[in-house]
């Protein structure tokens, strides 16, 4: 089976909100996943997305592949992460 990291659309119409998923790559957009690891609203300014950054690693080690538009939003969360760990310690 070939998994992928995508988003699925959810939120009304002229107001989307993302959920980033783990799903069959040939699955549709909006139905059955294999978990949640995160969201994304693209209506907010600045925090606009949560990311489970462990289970993203996890599914990826073991073989997904992130879309364009996850892997740049991994890539940020992974720079949140790295800024707020720096600014703790």
């Amino acid at each position: 089976m070939a998994v992928t990291i995508r988003l699925r659309r959810d939120g009304a119409k002229n107001s989307p909100y993302y959920r980033i998923v783990v799903a069959d790559k040939h699955s549709p957009r909006d139905g059955k996943f294999l978990e949640l690891i995160g969201t994304y609203d693209p209506k907010k300014k600045d925090d606009n997305s949560s990311v489970k950054l462990d289970r993203a690693d996890h599914w990826i080690k073991n073989g997904a592949l992130p879309s364009d538009t996850v892997r740049s939003l991994l890539k940020r969360a992974r720079a949140k992460a790295a800024k707020a760990e720096t600014a703790t310690a």
